[in-house]
């Protein structure tokens, strides 16, 4: 073999061999190299559930899922016969304490008064005249002319008759004095009382009347009208769209940058665009959300931790739900 011809194969040995190298290096860069590391979260607002102290029927619903009220705006309205009745009752006896309160505090009337004054007359001119008879009949009895019976008939009946004498003049003196400081304290409690169940059912009536406590959007209507709501049942949900984050479940390994004021970039599927957030809140998800290692070699497993990141600028038309990107 010529000396040119051996020079001419080491070349194609060579062109070959670096060509096997060429193919084994580019072949293992596109096997070997790591994929970034995709973390998906969504954007998610503050929400409000508005619902009723007292159980009825949905009269009136003034909102449709969509609508974006403001706080005051009139939402729906329950019929609760119920309550009304309940307020009647408390008014009644509303009514019937401040009549027994003035009877208190004004005290008897002069007509109970001249009344009074005059059973007390009666009654001691009773007494004067039994008193009499009595010491006529002992007199009659010590002499021997009446009987032990007929003695002590008639001091049975002065006994009697000074009883009630007593009796009136207690009832003339309670009449004259008036009620009682207890009495009308007592009599004012019960008023007090009894205003407190009507404020009580006027609360229970105002919530009849469900309003926005907020403004926001109607996310979800719950109930039709007509239907039945129990206590507390959710009536519909307002989203506040002003308070807007995205949250993020992202490994334990990926939280670099994502201290608590990081910021950090997230892709926008929604509106093709970048958006720059910054984290206000890290919780660990539990053991639940732990990523188990699948071999002993070495490794072990990491925890899952839910970031919370808000938007650097306002963005517009951000919606609760829409996906949020990164890329690590």
């Amino acid at each position: 073999m010529s000396e040119k011809s051996q020079h001419n194969n080491v070349m194609l040995a060579v062109l070959a061999f670096t060509a096997v190298v060429l193919v084994v290096c580019v072949t293992g860069y596109f096997v070997i190299r790591t994929e970034p590391e995709t973390i998906q979260g969504q954007v998610e607002v503050t929400e409000y559930r508005v619902s009723s102290k007292v159980p009825g029927r949905i009269l009136h619903l003034y909102v449709s899922e969509g609508d974006y009220v403001k706080a005051g705006d009139t939402l729906a309205i329950i019929d609760a016969p119920e309550v009304r009745a309940k307020m009647m009752q408390a008014e009644s006896a509303e009514s019937g304490a401040s009549a027994l309160e003035l009877m208190a505090q004004n005290g008897a009337r002069r007509e109970q008064v001249r009344g009074a004054y005059e059973l007390l007359q009666q009654a001691k001119a009773g007494l004067e005249i039994a008193e009499k008879s009595y010491n006529r009949v002992q007199r009659l009895f010590d002499e021997g002319v009446m009987t032990q019976q007929k003695r002590d008939e008639a001091y049975a009946a002065y006994k009697a008759t000074k009883a009630q004498m007593l009796a009136a003049q207690s009832q003339y003196d309670m009449v004259k004095s008036g009620v009682r400081r207890e009495e009308k304290l007592a009599a004012a409690a019960q008023v007090n009382r009894a205003k407190g169940a009507v404020q009580e059912v006027s609360a229970y009536i105002n919530e009849t009347v469900q309003t926005a406590q907020m403004e926001g959007e109607v996310s979800e209507v719950y109930p039709k009208v007509g239907e039945l709501v129990g206590t507390g049942s959710p009536i519909m949900s307002v989203s506040i769209m002003t308070d807007v984050w995205g949250t993020f479940n992202v490994r334990e390994d990926m939280l670099n940058g994502m201290k608590v004021g990081d910021t950090f970039t997230a892709y926008s599927p929604a509106f093709d665009k970048d958006i720059r957030m910054k984290v206000y809140h890290i919780k660990d998800q539990g053991s639940y959300a732990a990523w188990k290692a699948t071999k002993a070699n070495g490794q072990y497993d990491l925890k899952t931790f839910e970031v919370k990141a808000r938007p650097v600028d306002k963005i517009e038309g951000l919606r609760p739900g829409m996906s949020l990107v990164i890329k690590r």
